[in-house]
């Protein structure tokens, strides 16, 4: 499984660079804060799966990275090979990018 720091998905949003991030966290977490990402839950990631690029880089984020190592590897197992798994999750980022975040 491929990772990426929340260091790393700064960088990419910071300079515009074309990448796909999926939130696979439930409806109230995503309105409690969120990355702006695509927000698939988790339990609809391969009922949805349509919706994951396949042609560019794509990074999956949930709380902790627990469930969204779940869903890449459910993706994986159909096929994708362009996943991300975000370490450490929404827990992370208001850790070292935003402490201002919201997170529960």
């Amino acid at each position: 499984m491929k990772e990426i720091s929340v260091q790393e998905l700064k960088e990419k949003l910071d300079s515009g660079e074309d990448f796909q991030l999926i939130d696979v966290r439930e409806d109230f977490e995503y309105e409690t804060s969120n990355l702006g990402g695509k927000h698939i839950p988790l339990g609809g990631i391969l009922i949805e799966a349509d919706q994951v690029a396949k042609d560019k880089p794509v990074v999956i984020m949930c709380r902790s990275g627990k469930r969204s190592s779940v869903a890449l590897h459910q993706l994986e197992a159909q096929g994708y090979t362009n996943l991300y798994n975000l370490q450490g999750g929404i827990l992370a980022w208001q850790a070292e990018i935003d402490p201002t975040i919201s997170v529960y």
